[in-house]
């Protein structure tokens, strides 16, 4: 994993994601997912472009199936936006780099 890319987790998703007072980009995978892997370098490439701005992480649902659950994820590769403690938009399937910062920019404001 990238050291700009955050690995989140079942027990910690509260205090990194909802309580998180700078906004979450969150992928959801799993090590199975082919569109998975291929999003990962474009998901590390929106990483470094909104450090200091955005926390951007993965979640790998196969282990931590709760989360994903609580959230209602049917499909992956699934991208979700948290402002505030909540989901502000969730993008599903392989997304280009400029269709993710374009979201980034619009729930920013």
């Amino acid at each position: 994993m990238s050291d700009v890319l955050k690995n989140f987790t079942d027990s910690d998703f509260d205090a990194e994601v909802v309580q998180s007072p700078t906004p979450v980009l969150v992928d959801f995978w799993a090590p199975w997912c082919g569109p998975c892997k291929a999003l990962t370098p474009t998901v590390e490439a929106v990483a470094h472009e909104v450090s200091g701005r955005w926390v951007v992480g993965k979640m790998d649902i196969q282990s931590n199936p709760l989360t994903a659950g609580k959230l209602g994820i049917r499909s992956i590769p699934a991208l979700m936006f948290f402002q505030g403690g909540r989901c502000k938009a969730t993008l599903v399937g392989t997304q280009s780099k400029e269709k993710i910062l374009a979201k980034i920019e619009e729930i920013s404001g």
